[in-house]
């Protein structure tokens, strides 16, 4: 368990995980009315929170599965990252993917936010690169079964 700092310029409790083994803490929409999403519409929803992760940290935002399934409401850059040195408001760019309008609700959970541990690499230019079995085999070159 890792500690990181938050400030609240919202008005809803800190996200939470909601079982022992949850990966993910929903995100709620903190807004003042509430936002149409006419379909293939996207907006950049507010949550009033703004993060400090540690070095070597970035935030996931990523769509909940039940308003996906439900309604065709994702989150359009999924997974969007927040960087350990960004310090701005955690904002969620819904898309509504169906054929309905959904209405944001203030208090809505929208997304969840996941934690992870990154990897910065040092990229090596090199004229080849080694031999795989695999081989530069691309989308769908292990055919249906």
């Amino acid at each position: 368990m890792i500690a990181i700092n938050v400030v609240n310029k919202g008005h809803h409790p800190l996200p939470q995980y909601a079982t022992p083994q949850s990966a993910g803490m929903d995100l709620r929409a903190n807004i003042d009315e509430p936002i149409v999403l006419h379909p293939m519409e996207r907006k950049l929803i507010p949550t009033g929170l703004h993060i400090a992760l540690p070095e070597g940290f970035e935030a996931q935002v990523r769509p909940r599965s039940g308003l996906a399934l439900k309604y065709g409401l994702t989150v359009l850059n999924a997974p969007g990252t927040i960087d350990a040195d960004y310090r701005g408001e955690i904002g969620v760019v819904l898309i509504n993917l169906s054929d309905k309008d959904f209405v944001v609700n203030d208090g809505e959970r929208i997304a969840q936010l996941v934690i992870s541990r990154y990897e910065q690499a040092e990229l090596q230019l090199v004229k080849i690169l080694d031999e795989t079995e695999r081989g530069e085999g691309g989308y769908g070159h292990t055919g249906v079964k």
